[in-house]
């Protein structure tokens, strides 16, 4: 069974996709970028600073999918 996991706390997918999927004990995270989940807006700065929004992103998700990176 396949479950979509949403979270405000990543930015929302702009096309038909979910953030993620959980599918048993797996879970799937997609199309996250350095987006603001606030605004939808680019974050701005070097390759650093956009790194850690795009994992920040993508730890919200984990989060709201019952998971962790340590997973």
């Amino acid at each position: 069974m396949r479950n979509a996991i949403s979270t405000t706390d990543a930015p929302q997918a702009i096309g038909p996709y979910s953030q993620g999927i959980r599918a048993g004990n797996m879970l799937f995270v997609s199309g996250q970028g350095h987006l603001y989940p606030s605004t939808g807006a680019l974050v701005e700065g070097d390759v650093a600073v956009q790194t850690r929004r795009v994992m920040d992103n993508i730890g919200a998700i984990l989060k709201a999918g019952g998971a962790s990176f340590d997973n």
